[in-house]
């Protein structure tokens, strides 16, 4: 483990992610201890500019919008790493299960992943949020996490099933080891490099898939967000009004998030995947 951490320090593009990243979430959870205002309070006019107090003007409500996107991205991140242990949870679960086992019970989970693959996750994700009354912040990351796990569970079954087959997992068998004891010490260390850049990618993907559903007005409520800032200056019109800072700050700082874990992805990726590395 300390060896492929080394190694991933040598890699460009996973330092400039885990850079971006690790700056972005020390900014949001420093500065509102400096600023302990409420990012709800009304502090001026409605869409006023940035200026030397607001830097980033005021939103719809005339609240400090600098504050509420900080507030806001530590929602955001917040919602896709809750997200993101869910999804990457239960494709773990169910890829190492369908993989290792075979037989009946892979065929069986084998078609329930395929039922959801073909099935847009954003389809269910918004029916879920629609038949839902209340929403918090850990309810909206826990339906994005229970509907975006297929593509992690297809992936560990395919790896899982070419490495049962392995030497030292026959050994395991011989020796009268439990099929969980055999799941998680001889197969799972195999393949935690991917299951930690499948966490970082359905982290990404639970960051734009809060943002989607807040955009539409499904996200969580009596809260802050990168999506419910972008709703609230759509809703306001805030693009006909040419307030600029009511949106267009939230949207790079979703761009910004998900590039950073992506490039981490990539680094990941390029150190651990042995086509990539040849």
């Amino acid at each position: 483990m300390k060896h492929s951490f080394a190694i991933l320090l040598k890699s460009p593009k996973f330092m400039i992610g885990a850079i971006l990243f690790l700056l972005m979430l020390a900014l949001v959870l420093i500065y509102p201890q400096i600023n302990r205002k409420d990012p709800l309070e009304m502090i001026a006019l409605a869409f006023q500019p940035p200026d030397a107090k607001l830097w980033l003007g005021s939103d719809n409500f005339g609240r400090d919008l600098f504050l509420e996107l900080m507030y806001g991205i530590q929602t955001s991140i917040r919602v896709g790493l809750i997200a993101g242990v869910f999804a990457t949870a239960i494709g773990l679960v169910i890829g190492l299960l369908a993989g290792y086992v075979g037989g009946l019970l892979d065929n069986i989970l084998t078609a329930i992943t395929n039922i959801f693959i073909v099935i847009p996750s954003f389809v269910i994700l918004i029916l879920i949020s629609v038949s839902i009354n209340s929403r918090s912040s850990l309810v909206t990351a826990i339906i994005i996490g229970i509907t975006s796990w297929p593509w992690t569970a297809r992936a560990v079954r395919a790896q899982t099933t070419s490495l049962r087959g392995r030497d030292h997992v026959h050994i395991a068998k011989i020796s009268g080891h439990s099929t969980p004891k055999i799941i998680v010490f001889e197969i799972l260390p195999y393949i935690a490099s991917y299951v930690v850049m499948a966490f970082v990618l359905q982290t990404a993907s639970g960051i734009l898939s809060e943002a989607s559903i807040s955009m539409l007005g499904l996200g969580p409520y009596n809260t802050i967000s990168l999506g419910i800032i972008m709703n609230w200056a759509l809703v306001f019109e805030a693009p006909v009004a040419g307030a600029w800072w009511a949106f267009i700050p939230a949207a790079l700082s979703i761009a910004l998030i998900t590039f950073s874990l992506y490039m981490m992805n990539t680094g990941m990726d390029e150190i651990f995947n042995p086509k990539i590395r040849s």
